[in-house]
C-alpha cells in the first residue's frame, strides 16, 4: 500500500483488507461522485481509509463503533496524534530494550495491560494503552470478558511496530473529514439520506461454539442481534440508501443452515473466500466464504 495513503493503524479479528478489492466493486458509486458514506461498526477501517483515500468528493463520512475505547482511539488520533505519538514511541523503544529480558518483557506487558483495565489514564494515555496492547497482544486480538477488561495475554511478535508515526499522522488528516460518534449501530439512521452508502461488518455470526471471537464489547451480538440488524437495513433499503453487508457464511459448518439465506432472501448474496488467522485451533484456520450481501438490484 502507498506509504502516502492512511491504512488502518490497528490490527483487527475479521479486518477487511484482504476482501478491499471485491467489497469495493461492489460499490454503487464511481470515484468522482459525491454521496454520504457511513459505517456503523468501524472496526480499524480498512473500507473507511479505502473510501478516503479514493474518493475525494465524498460529502462526508461518518464512523461508529460500540466499543468505546476504539472510538476514543480514534477522535484521540484526530486531534491528538503528536501527543499519542510521544508516548508510543517512548514505549516502544522501552519495550524494544526487553527483547532478550522475557522475564521482563511478560512483566512490562502485564503492567500495561493491568493500567488499561483501571481505566484511570486520561484518554491520550488510555488510547496510546489501547495501541500498545493492540501490536503485542496474542494475533492482536481484541478480547474483553463480561466485566469489560481485556483479557488476551502477551503476543510472540519480537519488535512489533508500536509507533508507526508515518501512518498515524496520515489517519489523523484523513478523519479531519470524518464525523466519529459512538453507540449502537441503529445511532447511524439519521445520516441515511438518498445517496448514502452504508457498509456494516458486524460482529460475525460464529460457525460453531469454538469460534466465537466476537467479544470486543462487553455486550454480545446474538442472532437477535443479527435480526435486528437487517431490519435496520430493510430500513435503508426503504430510505434508498445503499448498503453492502458483510458476515461469516454459516453454511461453512452446516451445509442445512441457511440463517442469513433466508434472512437476507430478498436482497444479493454473494458467496467470497476470506482468509481466517484467528481462531483457537490454528488447524482450522484458512481460507473459508464469508458472505458478501448488497440491496444494489441492477446486479445479476
Amino acid at each position: 500500500m502507498n506509504k502516502s495513503k492512511a491504512k488502518p493503524f490497528l490490527k483487527w479479528a475479521g479486518g477487511k483488507t484482504q476482501l478491499l478489492e471485491i467489497i469495493t466493486s461492489n460499490f454503487p458509486y464511481k470515484n468522482e461522485d459525491e454521496f454520504i458514506y457511513v459505517e456503523p461498526f468501524v472496526g480499524s477501517g480498512a473500507v473507511l481509509f479505502w473510501v478516503l483515500n479514493n474518493y475525494q468528493n465524498i460529502k462526508k463520512a461518518i464512523i461508529n463503533d460500540i466499543n468505546l475505547d476504539l472510538i476514543n482511539a480514534y477522535k484521540i488520533i484526530k486531534k491528538n496524534v503528536e501527543d499519542l505519538i510521544f508516548i508510543l514511541e517512548k514505549w516502544q523503544n522501552e519495550y524494544y530494550s526487553l527483547e532478550h529480558d522475557q522475564e521482563n518483557k511478560k512483566k512490562y506487558f502485564y503492567e500495561k495491560r493491568d493500567l488499561f483495565n483501571q481505566r484511570k489514564s486520561n484518554q491520550i494515555k488510555h488510547t496510546a494503552l489501547f495501541i500498545f496492547l493492540n501490536k503485542t497482544c496474542f494475533n492482536g486480538l481484541y478480547r474483553v470478558n463480561k466485566n469489560n477488561l481485556f483479557n488476551v495475554p502477551i503476543g510472540s511478535y519480537r519488535k512489533p511496530v508500536i509507533c508507526d508515526k508515518n501512518n498515524l499522522r496520515l489517519v489523523s488528516n484523513s478523519l479531519k473529514k470524518v464525523e466519529i460518534i459512538h453507540g449502537d449501530f441503529e445511532k447511524t439512521l439519521r445520516y441515511a439520506e438518498n445517496k448514502s452508502l452504508f457498509y456494516l461488518d458486524p460482529p460475525y455470526k460464529p460457525l460453531n461454539k469454538t469460534s466465537n471471537f466476537n467479544s470486543y464489547a462487553d455486550q454480545k451480538f446474538n442472532d437477535t442481534e443479527q435480526i435486528r440488524l437487517k431490519k435496520f437495513c430493510d430500513k435503508l433499503d426503504q430510505l434508498g440508501c445503499k448498503w453492502i453487508l458483510s458476515n461469516s457464511d454459516v453454511r461453512e459448518a452446516n451445509s442445512e443452515n441457511i440463517f442469513f439465506d433466508d434472512l437476507y432472501k430478498k436482497y444479493q448474496i454473494h458467496r467470497v473466500l476470506a482468509r481466517r488467522n484467528i481462531n483457537s485451533n490454528g488447524l482450522k484456520r484458512g481460507l473459508l466464504n464469508e458472505l458478501l450481501i448488497t440491496n444494489n438490484r441492477k446486479q445479476s
